[in-house]
């Protein structure tokens, strides 16, 4: 677009920012608690709310209390929670099976919420990090992650949680053909509705670290998982890895981290057009709620533009730890 502009002083730009009235009304970029997806730990015990050290005001939360945790969302007008399991260290292993266990606690979880708050999507998590004892998204051998016989693996977990009730699967491994795989089997086993939100374009970032702390999974973690995440640099292979989720059955698709990489929003999002998320992710947060801590930073404000961007840059909506908070400012 190019815009048309009288010379000065017949245009004075200036104009349309004079006051709140008109500063609405030409407002691109509206944020709402309807654009937010709400990331939650989740852990064993009962009335349990452990802070995670690395995330000021976020807490690993027991199933009772992300029941909690999603009726406020609900009330918010947030409309969807995400599920990532603080798995027990004796639950970790080289196999994975906890992965689709039908009592593990992301699909515990899932079924808490939807008994209590059914109107409240639920979204989990796909990718065998939580439940390997090596930390990686898929199996290790001889110090290579094994592609297809993950994706088998995956597509177990994914079927569990479909079983449970979960709305949203999410999957965030990046392992080739997962997206195609996963899909086939829901569609054989009657989950037609079940909608796949594929991380399509996630990559080997430095800003996931106070996620693994919050998961349990930086103690067991080895290496790096630069053979399946993407690298930093690369753009048009985040375009390639997205047309192919959507070509296997992706419903959305997600970019993750989400600041550093907003320019990937909205080449994905005017390339394909398809629902666009991304992911505010832990390290991000951390630096924001760090610095707002220490009085560096507005809170609300900084949290406010952050969001705002997200949306600026074409995404549909954001995963963000800011979600409630974000949400009650907004409600007023």
């Amino acid at each position: 677009m190019k815009p048309t502009l009288a010379a000065f002083p017949a245009t004075r730009l200036r104009r349309l920012r004079k006051s709140p009235a008109i500063r609405a009304l030409v407002n691109q970029s509206v944020l709402s608690p309807g654009d937010f997806i709400w990331p939650v730990f989740v852990r064993d015990g009962d009335g349990v709310m452990e802070p995670v050290a690395s995330m000021p005001g976020v807490n690993r939360l027991s199933v009772d209390k992300v029941v909690e945790a999603a009726r406020e969302a609900h009330a918010l007008g947030i409309p969807a929670i995400c599920l990532f399991p603080y798995t027990p260290e004796h639950l970790k292993t080289e196999d994975c099976a906890e992965a689709w266990n039908p009592e593990n606690l992301s699909n515990r979880a899932t079924r808490a919420i939807k008994d209590a708050v059914p109107d409240m999507a639920v979204m989990t998590d796909v990718a065998l990090d939580p439940y390997n004892i090596n930390g990686h998204d898929g199996f290790v051998r001889d110090g290579e992650i094994i592609n297809d016989e993950t994706v088998e693996a995956l597509v177990k977990q994914a079927l569990s949680q479909a079983r449970s009730g979960a709305d949203i699967i999410g999957p965030s491994d990046m392992m080739d053909g997962r997206i195609g795989a996963i899909r086939a089997e829901l569609e054989r086993e009657g989950f037609r509705n079940t909608l796949l939100l594929s991380y399509a374009a996630k990559f080997a970032s430095a800003f996931y670290g106070p996620f693994r702390d919050a998961v349990g999974a930086s103690g067991v973690f080895k290496g790096d998982k630069t053979t399946y995440q993407m690298q930093p640099g690369n753009s048009d292979e985040a375009m390639r890895l997205i047309e192919r989720d959507l070509s296997e059955g992706a419903d959305m698709i997600m970019v993750k981290p989400g600041m550093p990489y907003l320019d990937i929003c909205r080449r994905a999002k005017d390339m394909f057009g398809a629902p666009t998320f991304a992911y505010q992710v832990s390290g991000e947060y951390a630096m924001l709620a760090g610095a707002a801590e220490r009085g560096w930073l507005d809170h609300d404000k900084v949290m406010l533009e952050s969001l705002t961007g997200f949306k600026r840059a074409g995404c549909d909506g954001v995963l963000t730890y800011f979600a409630p908070a974000a949400a009650r400012l907004l409600n007023g």
